[in-house]
């Protein structure tokens, strides 16, 4: 999973509220040995890197994967700036158990929205169904869940960002979703014909020496 070829690094950052599972998701894509008993203690920041799939014929690059503190209350919409400048793309999470986890992502997405300097930043959606089990949570009336995830696929659909459901306790889940990012950040190159000019320039010179 580590042995990538050398050349450009991809930075990708994993955000959205406390306890939806960001370090879940993140693990169980690059190390893909947890299960529902594994013990995870809460992030304050850490960073993954892991070779990642480009869906193209096996071509593989590297992805550095920025895990962050989850926020909550009223650090809704306070990402820290250096956390929106330096990205080739972002992942944001969420938990469709909880609209407020959605919610959240607006503020986050609308943060990025302001820092990106004009530049195209891969962005996607994660719903982690899977995301946790609230144990100590006071009963409240529950919110569909399918009502929950209408509202992203609308809200992803209006902001022209890749939503997609993901279960953090089944590694093949992540796969699509992080092969597709990785070919955003690593786009194939296309040979430039400009050698071939060069080389019918230098032909031409010679014979008309």
């Amino acid at each position: 999973m580590l042995n990538a070829k050398v050349g450009k690094v991809g930075k990708v950052l994993v955000c959205g509220m406390k306890g939806v599972g960001k370090t879940t998701v993140i693990e169980q894509l690059v190390y893909g040995n947890l299960n529902p008993d594994t013990e995870l203690h809460p992030t304050i920041e850490d960073i993954y890197v892991a070779s990642c799939d480009t869906g193209r014929g096996g071509a593989r690059e590297t992805l550095r994967i920025y895990d962050t503190a989850g926020l909550q209350g009223e650090q809704a919409a306070q990402l820290p700036r250096h956390y929106l400048q330096f990205p080739d793309a972002f992942v944001l999470v969420y938990d469709p158990i909880d609209p407020r986890s959605l919610d959240m992502l607006a503020d986050i997405k609308s943060d990025i929205d302001k820092h990106k300097e004009k530049k195209e930043i891969p962005v996607i959606v994660l719903a982690n169904v899977r995301a946790r089990v609230k144990r100590d949570t006071p009963p409240t009336t529950p919110n569909p869940v399918e009502k929950i995830m209408d509202r992203a696929n609308i809200w992803c659909q209006r902001e022209r960002i890749k939503h997609y459901t993901v279960n953090a306790m089944e590694r093949p889940s992540l796969y699509e979703p992080f092969t597709s990012l990785c070919a955003r950040v690593h786009p194939a190159q296309t040979k430039s014909t400009f050698p071939q000019l060069r080389q019918v320039m230098q032909n031409r010179q010679k014979s008309e020496a």
